[in-house]
Formats: C-alpha cells, sequence, structure tokens
C-alpha cells in the first residue's frame, strides 16, 4: 500500500538501501508537505482524464499580443525591401554554381594565401580607458570607436588619426555603429552613428558638431549592442531587460518589443536582405526571428555558456556565434542546424565576424588577446594575430578592402591586413 501510494504521487517506490520503515517515513513527510488530499486529487484526476469525454484532445489555441498600426506598416515595407534582394541574392548563387570547380578552386587558394599573409598594419593608443568596440564606415575610409570613458571617436583608416571626438554618453559606451547608407557628409541633419550606454540611453550622431543629432527614450536597462537594419529605415537594440527592441527612425516610434530569451539579449545581426534578425542571448541560446511575421523560425542550441557575439554570411543562410564557452559555431538555416563547431581560443570569445565582400573566411576575438582566422567551409584555421596585450574586446572587417580592425582592454585599437 506504501508503494502503491508512493507511486500516485510520482515518486520512486523504493531507494536505494531503503527498508520498509524508511519508506513509511518518506511517504509520512511527504504527505505532510503536500497536505492530506494529495492522494485524493491524484486519484480524482486520474479519473477525469480516464473518462470517455476528455478522450479527444482540445485543438490548439494560437494566442498573440497585438502589436500597434505602425508595426502592421514596418512589416509591410520589410517585405517590399526584402523581397528584392533576396531574388537578386539568389540569382547572383545560381551564377556562382555555375563557375567551374576548378576556378572555385584557385579563388578558395587565392583567398587562404591572403589569410596566411595578414599582419599588423597601424596601431593607436584610442583612450584612456578599455576600447569595447570598433565598427568601419561604410566606405571604409574611418573606424568608429567606442571606450569605458563615454567618448566615441573616429579615426582614418589610412594613418590611424584621430578625425572627430563625440562627447554625450556619461557612462561606458558599449557600442557604437554606422548608418548603412552614411555619406560622411557634415550636414546638420545627416545620421551617420548610433551609440548605446550601459545606462539604457541610446544615442544619434551626425558628423557635424560633438553634440548628439538626437537620443531615443532612455530604457531602464543596459543596451549591450544596437544595429541599423539594412535599409537604414530601422534601429534594433539588445536590451538587459530579456528583449530586443526595433525603432522605426522615420516616425521616431518603437514599433516592436521582441520577447523570448530568459536572459538578457547581448548581440543582435541583421540578415543582409533585411527580413531576419538573428540574437544571442545570456541564457546560452540564440534565436532567428521573420521580420516579416514576428516568428520565432529557428532556434540555436548548442553552446554551454552565454552568446556574446553574432553575425551574419553575405549568402543568407549561414550564420557564426561566439559564446563564453571559447567556441564559434557556424549554422546552416537551410539545413536548421549547427554545421560545424570551432574551437576557437582559450578565453571567452568577445566577437565574430565575416568577410563582408564575400563571407570566405571567418575572424573571431577572445579574452585570450589573439585574434584567429578561418576559412569558411574547411573551417581552417589560416592565421592568428597576436599583439594585444590585453584581452581584445572587439573585431570588425572593412566592406571595401577585407582588413580588420580590433579593439582592446589595453586601450588600443589596431589594423591588420595582407603584408
Amino acid at each position: 500500500m506504501v508503494k502503491q501510494q508512493l507511486r500516485q504521487l510520482g515518486e520512486p517506490i523504493c531507494l536505494y538501501g531503503e527498508g520498509p520503515a524508511d519508506r513509511r517515513n518518506r511517504l509520512k513527510e511527504i504527505l505532510s508537505r503536500l497536505g492530506e488530499d494529495a492522494l485524493k486529487k491524484t486519484v480524482g484526476g486520474q479519473q477525469e482524464a480516464d473518462t470517455p469525454d476528455h478522450d479527444q484532445e482540445r485543438p490548439e489555441e494560437t494566442w498573440y499580443h497585438e502589436g500597434p498600426q505602425p508595426l502592421k506598416e514596418a512589416r509591410n515595407f520589410i517585405v517590399n525591401y526584402s523581397i528584392p534582394r533576396a531574388r537578386a541574392r539568389l540569382k547572383r548563387e545560381h551564377l556562382e554554381n555555375q563557375v567551374p570547380e576548378a576556378t572555385r578552386t584557385a579563388r578558395r587558394q587565392e583567398v587562404q594565401n591572403k589569410l596566411r599573409s595578414f599582419g599588423l598594419l597601424g596601431s593607436q593608443n584610442a583612450d584612456a580607458r578599455p576600447i569595447c568596440y570598433c565598427s568601419f564606415s561604410p566606405n571604409g575610409k574611418l573606424l568608429a570607436t567606442s571606450s569605458w570613458s563615454g567618448l566615441v571617436k573616429l579615426w582614418q583608416v589610412s594613418n590611424c588619426l584621430e578625425e572627430r571626438t563625440f562627447r554625450g554618453h556619461n557612462c561606458y559606451v558599449d557600442c557604437v555603429e554606422w548608418h548603412p547608407s552614411a555619406t560622411l557628409s557634415m550636414e546638420p541633419t545627416a545620421l551617420n552613428l548610433v551609440s548605446s550606454g550601459r545606462d539604457g540611453t541610446v544615442q544619434l550622431w551626425s558628423l557635424n558638431g560633438e553634440e548628439p543629432l538626437g537620443e531615443l527614450p532612455t530604457l531602464e536597462a543596459r543596451v549591450s549592442r544596437v544595429c541599423f537594419h539594412p535599409s537604414g529605415r530601422f534601429l534594433g537594440a539588445c536590451v538587459h531587460d530579456n528583449s530586443m527592441r526595433l525603432w522605426d527612425l522615420e516616425i521616431q516610434e518603437e514599433v516592436l518589443f521582441q520577447e523570448g530569451h530568459s536572459k538578457p539579449v547581448y548581440c543582435l545581426a541583421f540578415q543582409k536582405d533585411g527580413s531576419l534578425a538573428a540574437t544571442g542571448g545570456m541564457d546560452a541560446y540564440g534565436r532567428i526571428w521573420d521580420l516579416r511575421t514576428g516568428r520565432c523560425v529557428m532556434f540555436l542550441s548548442a553552446h554551454q555558456n552565454p552568446v556574446l557575439a553574432i553575425d551574419w554570411s553575405p549568402d543568407g543562410y549561414h550564420l557564426v556565434t561566439g559564446s563564453e564557452d571559447n567556441t564559434a559555431r557556424v549554422w546552416d538555416m537551410r539545413q536548421r542546424r549547427c554545421i560545424y563547431t570551432i574551437p576557437a581560443h582559450t578565453g571567452i570569445i568577445t566577437g565574430v565576424r565575416y568577410d563582408r565582400i564575400g563571407g570566405q573566411y571567418i575572424v573571431t576575438c577572445s579574452y585570450d588577446g589573439s585574434v584567429r582566422l578561418w576559412c569558411h567551409g574547411s573551417f581552417q584555421p589560416m592565421r592568428a594575430l597576436e599583439g594585444h596585450g590585453q584581452k581584445v574586446m572587439g573585431v570588425d572587417v572593412s566592406p571595401t578592402e577585407g582588413i580588420i580592425a580590433t579593439c582592446s582592454f589595453d586601450r588600443t585599437f589596431k589594423i591588420w591586413g595582407p603584408d
């Protein structure tokens, strides 16, 4: 009878080395915790489940939060924006597949030889505090850096000289990103940059003056990353209240509050077509969101520790994630799985980037102080770039020339490229 009652309560009927007296005492303890009517509820629920009226399963109900009208307009805009770009990308891919295999092999050999020749091209002491993020301008001529001093600075890539300093944040600046169509014009109303701080502030910058062009409503949690949608109309942000936000800059309104992670969202990247967004969180998972419908179309579950970096390949269906478990993982949207795990570093991976021109190689950086280059496809290690004295905080790849910029806790940024 004791075993039967334990079974009804969902408990093991016998533990290793347990005698009848110990078993009775265990049942008494469970009943004292659950209440005397626990057995009656269990028996009653079982009888109710066995009745013919409950044999048929209830149909699943779809529930959703009703969004504002601007969200519908934003989704329609993204549909009209992304479909032509996806069609053009698939056409280019089809033409690439018709190239003879010998030609493609020769191209891969050329890329590998280029990666093996990478070396240090320039270095600069950028601030009095650690440099935590760097980003190339769309034309590759300027580099933006953000630091723990609260400053955002622009640097000439050719000679590593300071171009401009922006003062607006009163805390650590975690991220700075360029507008995808930034023209480097000096017009006072031209939006060129966005930066985010740990106090929840997001500031928009032109290149005219040291004061911000505008500022989004201050959030109540840290904003670790901000990223422009490829169209330039929308701005995404990773917020440490477990959400990803999307603002429509034309109407200056937040149109999407995307939940789904159980811990803070740390990194964000938009697919080149503009239809998908990938997020990585402190819950060790990644998610891919369809911005046209709001659905999570792929769940990235393989990392053991928080995901700190994520990036899309130009081909539109590969992406790479970097984690505190010291590995980088490459995912394939078409196969809907992780296709390769790169045991990249001996420390936390803080940044991952695909080659902007053809997606032919991957760059990773880590707290172990190194930057490593990996050939996409074979994932062979091509080159280790070592020169920073301390942990590397961020990395970016030029969209025009294929050179690499890194920033570090040692308060410097460095430019790397073929010798």
